[in-house]
């Protein structure tokens, strides 16, 4: 369920909740559908989000360095790698 879809279940389950007289429809309590509605929505919402924060891409910048040991004459290489 993506963020729109549950836009979408929180604005029905609020018109079924706090909108629409009860017992327009026989047989069915608008009131608790519309909560139920609501609490899916909310929980859509926030699972949305947090796939969304964690699927983001991330970079990797790695620095690499090389010189020379004044006293051996041996190359040295340094890498450096980080996330941002």
């Amino acid at each position: 369920m993506g963020i729109g879809a549950s836009i979408f279940l929180i604005a029905i389950g609020a018109i079924l909740a706090f909108a629409v007289t009860p017992g327009l429809i026989p047989f069915i309590d608008q009131t608790l559908v519309g909560y139920i509605l609501i609490g899916v929505g909310v929980l859509g919402l926030v699972v949305s989000l947090v796939m969304m924060g964690s699927s983001r891409p991330r970079r990797r910048v790695t620095e690499s360095r090389q010189l020379v040991d004044p006293e051996t004459g041996e190359a040295v290489t340094r890498r450096d790698s980080r996330e941002i």
